[in-house]
């Protein structure tokens, strides 16, 4: 029953009247005219609407019979009657009236029908109050027009537009959350039915259903908006096609005054992708076209809504529509910084709730990781944590490696948000293993990486880190047990670096606690001038472990104000940093301080946080005396093996050792907390056990710990002392030394104990066991140095007859002449380690004495120069492997290195000696120059070694190995920084300028470098080129920042070197002659520098990234199958020289495919004998030999390889020489013997084919090569270039001097 059967509307019932002319009422029902009051209407017009209500359409006599009162009903008496309740029953009739008559209205009149629909519809309004008595009439009206469809009817109207959309507003403004779904069904049946049946939808119609999506509206009324939307969804199919002009008109031809809700388009999208993707089938490409706009804010505005788009739960929009999806994450890469940075936004969204998007995101995510913006690289990192903190799954190893990277961030913003979020997800999944054995797996990585954090120079990340691990790693809050169970299962499981790092952090905690005791102290004394000028550089090193050391120094200055004026609070910094302070007294400690320093009324206090951020450094909120009881039973359950060590992921005998190694470093910082008889009897278990690693751990806790032992409790004492004895005279060398140290810290009766050890160690010694020797050559030498007094006579008769005559001086066994230069520990000779151990007894002697009355030191300096001549092989015998020579030789320039630290020996060390122990640093083996790099740098660091030895490091720029200068230069930076820090905090130092400010280094470098035996030419290029590159090594790092117009300086120390002589040889003119052969002090690129500050072009890192021919590396060659079995080096053979030009002939290690010493393995040439050559062919067969890659050029150097067998090619070249002049004297070989021999066997059998590589292929396509010669320039040169350095005789260093 429905106006749409039959559209056209009747005609022939229009005007009908009663036979008599008179309106018919309905039985009961008197006229109605205005004449009567309105309570009487109201009474009548109730009767009628009964009458219609009861009427169908079936009563034809009935409809012609009420056709007039119809028409009547419909003047405007009735539609414009200023009574609500008479509107109403007049409305309640029309609405019959249109169900009876249908589908032929009784008014033909288009105005009439209008006026009335539009009176029908302010009725309407009378739903919005549901407690109405009225409502009831109202919902029958409602429900009678959504029955019979009687707005359709309006269709045939010119102007049912105003009609429909009056309509929608009225029916979305009644709409409230009072109405029950009958009320809400009915409206939608009467709005659907006209969109769906209608020709179309008008715009102002559609705004008026759209309005409502609006935020705005649909937080004022949210029932209007649930209409709206089921409205829409019902009427998809007939919509849609509205909606994709409306978004067609403003989004592609911008007209935006199609409608008022044209700002809102984004909005709207929004909502009706939520509501039904389909209503916006057609809108999507257009939304692409958006994503490509010129107009920076247009592409934000569209990326924020297909961000909502794609990242909406059950959206399926990304696999749907790809050509959009891929156009879109085209938008993390845009040029306006908001849209990349709203991409990013979107990415955790996407990642929580659409996985499978992860891998299309994840390259995206990392070049973002790498964006320029701050604020980008810090929401790519929270992006991803959230993330992984809602579910780790959602996240692949890929993202969690961009947070990894970003800790190392330039920015502290972006490196704390990753550092806290990835501790944040290993507390979460490894603490409290919220997500299994498999999730903490993964994550398993974070706390080495977060440790290792700690090697930053910035004072920021050690503080981060440090909370991080008394937060997250290891959380204070945990009850004792379970917080050390934490600890002792971290500890086992961390990385060795992550080890290091922990350890050094106890150790500057522990550092910064003793600075507070001793600032306290100074409290203690008497006020006077020295004790404030202790106190303010007590204050300036407290300051400098602190954030943002400039603002805290005035904190640190305040808070020693109030620590001089309260002495409550002095005594409870006191008790905080008291040896016994357990963990809740430090807690206690630690919140009564900050809350006498509060202030209620500043709400933010920097200073309270500065002395919080000391607080938390200094207090021990880990360790006490009962965190260390219940580490201890932790171990002696893993001993025992009923601790859970397995579920833990550790193994017991790792448990145990980690155990130990935990101890002992607590035992350090920590030594009050061992003192109890039960953590002793626990150590004695361990010193029992079999494993060396846990005995060795055990016997330094007790050195560390056990100072009162003796006096209070000597059961354990008389315990220990037998278990000393034998590892000092059987245990391993490690445990001789700890068991020696031992005994000396916490026995009073030391002297005792110790003669009781060295007698009959000194007695028992015999060379012909050298397996023997290790462990009593070690407890001697560190027994002679500990009690010098008492041993130094009694050791020189077991040094010269014993540890030089029979044991340094002689070659028991014949070493493995695999042609190795470097084997691992276990391979080497008992022999070799019996005597490397011999030398460190040397030292430890000479340090014991601490003085040269008895020219012991003279003559142990000249046994170690001659075994650095002789190249480690002391008796010459040729009996000794390669890789036994390089472990003497690295001994021999350690121990020179180690005695140059006492300055009574330093002053005897001659300039030949110094210059022997610097060219170790040079030496062919990769694993001595990379040992003795890291001995020289340790001891220059803190401050040990005299200045000059800093010049070693200059040597480095000849280095082939890259790794190897760019760890030389690090070495440079950090003691340049150590020593020009160190005088700025020590203002007695500036009398000591000479041997402290680095620019004095370049003296000292001058003088090494010109005695370099491989500098014997002043006017070769070669030679200059090598020595300028090692002046730059040195002088780019000093030369950094012109710190106090340090480059005038230096430029001045050149000048005034210039006219002196060298002291080391002043008689010789050769040596003197370029010291003042014209005013040329320096060149003209060095000039430039010191003039201007401004290095060379090559870059900062020139020196580093540029190789140098090297001591470090020879190239040995191999004879091939086809030669006649003879072991003689071909450049022997071809010349004798050749064999002793350290640099000149060694090749470099290649960035790939060179290997030293097994891990560096030199490259080896195939040469196949060639007899007869004509010399006049010779270049010709260079050339050739150039071309297969056997020749390659460093640093413009020309070099030849020639074949072995050619002796006629010698001959003929030494008759060339002759006949040029006398030959030049050849460079000897860094300080050690030439040598004839084949050096064979050098590498792997599948090598044997290689070309020999000198130096780095400066042809080769890729390599770097600042400052290098074109690629194509690289020629072979003649033979006669090679026979001009013929050899001089050899430098020998007189040893009875």
């Amino acid at each position: 029953m429905d106006f749409t059967a039959q559209p056209k509307p009747a005609t022939a019932l229009c005007g009908v009247v009663s036979a008599d002319g008179k309106i018919a009422y309905p039985p009961g029902v008197k006229e109605i005219t205005d004449k009567i009051t309105t309570d009487e209407m109201i009474k009548r017009l109730k009767m009628v609407v009964k009458t219609f209500m009861d009427m169908d359409q079936d009563s034809e006599d009935e409809k012609q019979q009420y056709l007039p009162l119809a028409l009547h009903l419909a003047s405007e008496f009735f539609l414009r009657n200023p009574n609500k309740d008479v509107r109403l029953l007049v409305a309640c009739c029309l609405a019959d009236i249109f169900r009876i008559y249908a589908p032929e209205a009784p008014y033909t009149s288009h105005d009439k029908l209008k006026d009335i629909f539009l009176f029908i519809t302010r009725q309407l309004k009378g739903l919005e109050d549901t407690k109405s008595p009225q409502f009831n009439r109202y919902f029958y009206l409602l429900e009678n027009l959504a029955w019979v469809k009687s707005y359709n009817i309006c269709f045939e109207l010119e102007d049912c537009n105003e009609i429909f959309i009056q309509l929608f507003r009225t029916l979305f403004s009644v709409i409230n959350n009072s109405h029950n779904k009958k009320v809400q069904m009915h409206m939608l049946d009467l709005m659907s039915s006209i969109i769906m049946e209608g020709d179309g939808v008008t715009q102002e119609l559609l705004d008026s259903i759209l309005i409502n999506l609006i935020p705005a509206h649909k937080n004022l009324n949210k029932q209007s908006f649930d209409l709206a939307k089921v409205l829409l969804k019902r009427t998809v199919q007939t919509i849609e096609a509205c909606i994709a002009n409306f978004f067609n008109q403003v989004l592609v031809l911008g007209r935006s005054s199609v409608s008022d809700l044209s700002e809102h388009v984004f909005d709207l999208i929004q909502e009706l992708f939520a509501i039904d993707p389909h209503l916006l089938l057609s809108v999507m490409p257009q939304l692409e076209f958006k994503l490509k706009s010129n107009d920076g804010e247009e592409r934000l505005a569209v990326v924020r809504l297909l961000a909502k788009l794609f990242g909406s739960k059950d959206s399926d929009l990304a696999t749907q529509n790809r050509p959009l999806w891929q156009c879109f994450l085209g938008r993390f890469n845009d040029i306006h910084v908001p849209v990349r940075l709203e991409s990013v936004k979107f990415a955790s969204h996407c990642l929580m709730n659409h996985p499978d998007l992860a891998k299309d995101l994840t390259e995206y995510l990392k070049v973002r990781s790498h964006d320029p913006e701050e604020a980008i690289r810090h929401d790519v990192i929270v992006t991803i944590i959230t993330a992984a903190k809602r579910d780790l799954a959602l996240v692949n190893d890929q993202l969690l490696g961009f947070v990894r990277e970003r800790t190392l961030d330039k920015r502290w913003r972006v490196r704390k948000e990753a550092m806290m979020g990835l501790a944040q997800l290993y507390k979460k999944y490894c603490l409290h293993g919220e997500a299994g054995k498999e999730a903490a797996e993964k994550v398993s990585w974070i706390k080495d990486k977060l440790l290792h954090i700690y090697y930053q120079n910035s004072i920021d990340d050690k503080l981060l880190v440090e909370k991080i691990f008394a937060q997250y790693l290891v959380p204070h809050n945990l009850e004792t047990e379970e917080r050390m169970k934490c600890l002792y299962y971290l500890y086992a499981s961390l990385d060795p670096n992550a080890v290091k790092a922990l350890n050094e952090m106890w150790k500057c905690q522990n550092m910064l606690r003793s600075h507070v005791r001793e600032l306290l102290d100074l409290h203690k004394q008497p006020t006077s001038e020295a004790n404030c000028s202790a106190m303010f550089g007590k204050l300036m090193t407290i300051a400098k472990n602190l954030p943002d050391p400039g603002k805290a120094q005035d904190f640190v200055k305040k808070f020693n104000q109030v620590l001089g004026d309260d002495e409550k609070l002095r005594s409870q910094l006191e008790l905080l940093i008291s040896p016994t302070c357990s963990c809740k007294q430090a807690d206690i400690c630690v919140r009564e301080i900050a809350r006498k320093l509060a202030n209620p009324k500043q709400p933010t206090n920097p200073f309270l946080e500065m002395v919080k951020f000391l607080l938390e450094r200094i207090a021990p909120v880990h360790i006490d005396s009962e965190a260390i009881s219940a580490l201890v039973k932790l171990m002696n359950k893993s001993i025992e093996g009923t601790a859970d060590d397995e579920e833990e992921g550790v193994s017991p005998d790792t448990a145990i050792r980690s155990g130990l190694e935990l101890l002992k470093v607590l035992s350090f910082t920590h030594p009050t907390s061992f003192h109890s008889a039960e953590t002793y009897e626990s150590l004695l278990q361990c010193l029992r056990m079999e494993d060396d690693k846990v005995a060795e751990a055990a016997i330094q806790i007790f050195r560390n710990t056990g100072h009162k032992i003796e006096t209070d409790l000597p059961q354990i004492r008389s315990t220990l002392i037998p278990i000393l004895h034998q590892k000092a005279k059987r245990g391993t060398p490690h445990q001789a030394k700890q068991a020696v140290h031992c005994i000396h810290a916490i026995f009073t009766n030391k002297e005792v104990q110790l003669a009781q050890i060295f007698e009959p160690l000194s007695r028992s010694l015999n060379a012909d066991v050298p397996e023997q020797l290790i462990t009593p050559l070690v407890s001697l030498g560190h027994i002679s140095m500990l009690a010098p007094d008492q041993f130094a006579s009694p050791m020189k008769s077991v040094v010269a007859n014993f540890i030089v005559k029979d044991l340094l001086m002689n070659d028991r066994s014949t070493g493995e002449k695999n042609g190795k230069l470097w084997s691992p520990d276990e391979e080497v000779s008992p022999e070799v380690l019996a005597k490397v151990q011999a030398i460190k007894l040397l030292v430890r002697w000479l340090l014991g004495m601490k003085n040269n009355q008895s020219k012991s030191a003279n003559s142990t300096l000249r046994l170690l120069s001659a075994m650095l001549v002789s190249e480690g092989d002391l008796t010459e015998q040729k009996r000794i492997s390669k890789s036994d020579m390089s472990r003497l030789r690295l001994a021999a320039g350690s121990a020179i290195m180690k005695l140059a630290q006492e300055p009574c020996y330093h002053e005897i060390i001659t300039p030949e000696q110094f210059q022997l122990c610097a060219l170790v640093i040079n030496d062919e083996c990769y694993q001595v120059r990379q040992i003795f790099a890291q001995k020289l740098h340790k001891a220059l660091v803190k401050l040990l070694l005299p200045l000059e030895y800093m010049a070693i490091f200059a040597l480095c720029a000849k280095d082939p190995v890259k790794e190897r200068r760019a760890h030389a230069r690090q070495c440079l930076l950090k003691n340049i920084s150590i020593r020009r820090e160190y005088i700025k905090q020590n203002p007695m130092a500036t009398e000591k300028l000479l041997s402290l400010l680095p620019e004095y280094v370049v003296p000292y470098m001058i003088h090494l470098l010109a005695h370099d035996p491989d500098f014997t030419r002043s006017q070769d290029v070669d030679q200059l080129r090598d020595i300028k590159e090692c002046l730059w090594f040195m002088l780019e790092v000093l030369m950094t920042k012109n710190e106090n117009n340090s480059h005038a300086f230096m430029k001045k120390m050149a000048e005034n070197i210039k006219l002196t002589r060298d002291a080391q040889s002043p008689d010789e003119s050769k040596t003197n002659e370029d010291f003042c052969n014209d005013k040329s002090y320096i060149s003209e690129e060095t000039r430039v520098l010191l003039l201007t500050g401004k290095p060379k072009p090559a870059g900062v890192l020139g020196a580093v990234n540029k190789p140098l021919s090297a001591t470090g590396r020879k190239p040995y060659v191999r004879s091939t199958g086809t030669e006649t079995g003879s072991n003689i080096n071909v450049n022997s053979e071809l010349n004798p020289s050749t064999g002793n030009r350290s640099r000149e002939q060694s090749s470099e290690a290649a960035e790939t495919g060179v290997s030293e010493n097994e891990e560096n393995p030199v490259r080896i040439i195939s040469v196949t004998p060639v007899k007869n050559i004509d010399p006049v062919k010779n270049k010709e067969i260079n050339s050739d030999q150039a071309t297969q890659g056997n020749i390659s050029s460093d640093r413009g150097k020309k070099r030849t390889v020639t074949a072995a067998g050619a002796e006629n090619i010698q001959q003929k070249t030494d008759e060339k020489v002759d006949e040029s002049g006398p030959p030049a004297p050849s460079k000897p070989r860094r300080g050690r013997r030439p040598k004839s021999e084949s050096q064979g066997n050098a590498t792997k059998n599948d090598d044997l084919n290689k070309p020999i590589n000198k130096g780095r292929k400066r042809a080769a396509v890729g390599q770097e090569s600042p400052g290098g010669l074109e690629a194509g320039n690289a020629k072979a040169p003649k033979l006669q270039d090679l026979a001009k350095k013929a050899a001089p005789a050899e430098r020998q260093i007189d040893l009875q001097r």
